[in-house]
């Protein structure tokens, strides 16, 4: 692969843009940049359009400082990957409908939506000349990332605002999978991990108190338990009991332990 390139990274509380000027097998990466932009907590909740406006418009701002060092090729239009870290049901290399909304995220109108097409037209409300190429979930692009400078990579874990993991597998051992196999003969698999739920799995009080106050109860189980979104607000679960019953902190209770999601 040679030419410039742009990916963006939604699949938590902060979303990140990244620009990249291949070189081909020799040159594999030329150069890079990246920027990190953090979400409004009222954007979460909100509508699409305000979202995906405000995704769009950092894009723009992180596109107008492309500087000398990376060269579009002629007659090339730009060319955004963009990795999408939420349950979606992919119709084509560049569409999928989101299923639902996780990691604190809910926002009713863009569930069944083709979350290409409403990124797709933010850009273009910001006059964005950009082509959105192929769609994938952050571990899938993790393990592209990681077989991309090593052929025997075979999985890839994502441990961050929320948790997933995929491997390669062979496609004959893949009930679902109908009609030709591929030619490699495997297929990567997308676990959405953090769905999991099990008897064995030990949840605590605080666990099951979070899960019946978070905005997806009975939902995304092992991901309260270990990811980054949650492991604050247990601790602060925690340490308000202690407090409440031990007086961990003296006679008096500090206020902002009291506040939901005040560990971060």
């Amino acid at each position: 692969e040679k030419g410039l390139f742009y990916a963006l990274d939604l699949g938590g509380t902060n979303f990140r843009v990244l620009r990249v000027q291949l070189g081909g097998k020799e040159g594999r990466v030329v150069k890079q940049e990246c920027d990190e932009i953090s979400i409004p907590a009222h954007l979460m909740t909100g509508t699409s359009q305000e979202l995906f406006d405000f995704i769009a418009a950092a894009l723009a701002k992180f596109v107008a400082s492309e500087g000398e060092d990376f060269h579009l090729l002629e007659g090339r239009q730009r060319e955004l990957g963009f990795t999408f870290s939420f349950p979606v049901k992919q119709s084509s290399i560049a569409s999928g409908t989101l299923i639902k909304w996780t990691k604190g995220f809910s926002i009713d109108e863009t569930v069944g939506a083709d979350v290409v097409a409403e990124l797709s037209s933010a850009l273009d409300r910001q006059g964005l000349d950009m082509k959105v190429t192929a769609l994938v979930n952050d571990t899938i692009g993790t393990l592209a990332g990681g077989r991309y400078d090593d052929n025997d990579v075979v999985a890839a874990v994502i441990l961050g605002t929320g948790t997933n993991a995929a491997y390669v597998e062979r496609a004959n051992a893949i009930p679902k999978w109908h009609g030709l196999l591929p030619k490699s003969g495997d297929m990567v698999i997308n676990m959405e991990w953090g769905n999991f739920r099990s008897s064995h799995l030990p949840l605590t009080e605080f666990d099951q108190a979070l899960d019946a106050e978070s905005l997806n109860p009975g939902e995304q189980i092992y991901e309260k338990l270990i990811s980054g979104m949650y492991l604050g607000e247990i601790v602060r679960r925690v340490l308000l009991k202690m407090t409440e019953e031990a007086s961990l902190f003296g006679d008096d209770i500090p206020p902002k332990l009291k506040i939901p999601f005040i560990l971060r």
